[in-house]
């Protein structure tokens, strides 16, 4: 799988070279996912090379793995709530409340990832071992269900935009963009963090690798269909820009007025584009 994913991170990286006018910060954010994901893979496969072998784990390998999959955790949830807040696709700016969930997400997918990191090197029957798989459970549900809150933010932003300003076209095809977004990462959570998890718990110990087979299945599958739909590409309605000035405040997905000083806007030009303030 850690191939899979460096093979679909080489052609995000050649998608984003060859459309170099269309792409934002956050299209190679989603690549430096990718191929973080690859080299945790890589790691972890590694890892249990030596538990296999040896019989227990090498501390430098496993101190790498572990470190990959918090940068992993971290960039994944970052990304999807940077998406769905439209930053530098629509924005370069976070109001508030967007600022809030990262406050929120951030320190609690480093708590996730210390009860995993616990969870890897405890025994399974001891109290720690239950306690602190709780903990990741929970922390992880809450990770989940908070990166949905700038989805929907901008799904109603987008319905009341659709319905007050002349642009109600390309507004109602950024909003069918988003919910299509929104139950992506539905999906998602409800297979890797649901589905996943009641397969790990009642199959026999010799098919436990079909639980890990899912989530990698499901991340892979969710990671591709996210590329495609936010792709740099000049017909992607939620890269569509502003053609005057007057639309440059519906383009924006920004709740809080007092947030506008110093928002940038993208224009179009022969060369490709330029930021203006």
């Amino acid at each position: 799988m850690a191939g899979v994913f460096f093979i679909i991170a080489m052609v995000w990286v050649y998608t984003l070279l060859k459309h170099r006018y269309s792409v934002f910060k956050i299209h190679w954010l989603m690549a430096a996912l990718a191929f973080t994901k690859s080299i945790s893979l890589v790691f972890h496969s590694i890892n249990y090379h030596f538990i296999n072998t040896e019989g227990h784990p090498i501390e430098g390998w496993a101190v790498m793995y572990y470190i990959t999959h918090l940068l992993k955790g971290a960039l994944l949830f970052i990304t999807l709530a940077l998406i769905g807040t439209g930053w530098a696709f629509v924005k370069y700016i976070l109001s508030d409340k967007e600022k809030k969930i990262f406050m929120i997400v951030i320190p609690l997918q480093v708590l996730a990832n210390v009860a995993y990191i616990i969870i890897e090197s405890t025994e399974e029957g001891s109290s720690e071992y239950a306690l602190w798989k709780e903990v990741l459970f929970l922390v992880d549900l809450i990770c989940c269900g908070a990166i949905l809150f700038p989805v929907i933010w901008s799904i109603r932003h987008l319905q009341e935009a659709s319905s007050t300003d002349g642009k109600a076209a390309m507004n109602l095809e950024k909003l069918k963009l988003f919910r299509h977004y929104y139950v992506m990462i539905v999906c998602y959570i409800y297979f890797t963090r649901i589905i996943a998890i009641l397969l790990k718990v009642t199959v026999p110990f010799q098919w436990q690798w079909c639980y890990e087979f899912l989530v990698e299945v499901s991340t892979l599958i969710f990671f591709v269909l996210t590329g495609y739909k936010f792709r740099p590409a000049s017909n992607n309605p939620y890269l569509q820009l502003p053609l005057d000035e007057e639309d440059v405040e519906m383009d924006e997905v920004v709740t809080e007025s007092g947030m506008l000083e110093g928002i940038s806007k993208v224009k179009k030009t022969s060369n490709g584009r330029e930021r203006q303030k």
